[in-house]
């Protein structure tokens, strides 16, 4: 089984630098659209068994023109277990300006989620971030199913891909962040153990 994660376009909030999180929320670009075609282009020789997207509509919007493009498109299932990691009091927030009040713990947010402190702004812990979407393959999926796609955004993917490839809290978001309207692709026999195929591919709109 090959799973196909997609973060949603870039939106107005992106451009601005604000966090979004799992309820707040903001357009699309105009140029967005072109970029996720781009995807959708080259993902649609592809038949894929199911499409999932968070409920968000940043990333319904992204769902819905990926499918749009592809030669049998499915029907898009939405689910808040994609949703973006519940940041609580830092939604809406400028990043910029939060960076300055919390220089430490912005650090451990981008690059070392093990000191991370999400009490301090009444966010989603990394436990229950990364949890949901494991938990979400293991009872939305089966193993006779060849391609999946699965439509959401950049914290919460980033940090639970690396969870199921067996990264501990330190490592989730030391790479860094998946970018805006990218492709990362898994591969797994048994829904337990995942193998890497594609990181944050881009290529299709940056060549």
């Amino acid at each position: 089984m090959l799973l196909y994660f997609v973060r949603h376009g870039k939106t107005e909030w992106n451009e601005e630098g604000r966090f979004q999180g799992a309820n707040g929320d903001s357009p699309l670009l105009k140029e967005a659209y072109a970029d996720i075609s781009k995807l959708g282009q080259v993902l649609a020789p592809i038949t894929f068994d199911k499409a999932f997207s968070s409920d968000l509509k940043r990333a319904k919007d992204t769902a819905q023109l990926l499918m749009a493009n592809n030669h049998k498109p499915q029907v898009i299932t939405e689910t808040k277990a994609l949703r973006e990691w519940a940041l609580g009091k830092l939604e809406g927030q400028k990043i910029s300006l939060v960076e300055a009040i919390y220089p430490s713990q912005m650090q451990a947010f981008r690059q070392n989620l093990g000191i991370f402190r999400p009490h301090l702004f009444e966010a989603e812990s990394v436990f229950q971030a990364t949890h949901r979407l494991e938990t979400f393959l293991k009872e939305n999926l089966s193993l006779q199913e060849d391609h999946v796609l699965l439509v959401g955004h950049g914290a919460h993917l980033t940090a639970s891909i690396r969870y199921l490839l067996g990264y501990e809290p330190a490592q989730l978001r030391a790479a860094g962040g998946l970018d805006n309207a990218s492709l990362t692709i898994l591969e797994t026999d048994d829904l337990r153990h995942y193998k890497l195929l594609s990181w944050n591919d881009t290529s299709h709109y940056k060549s």
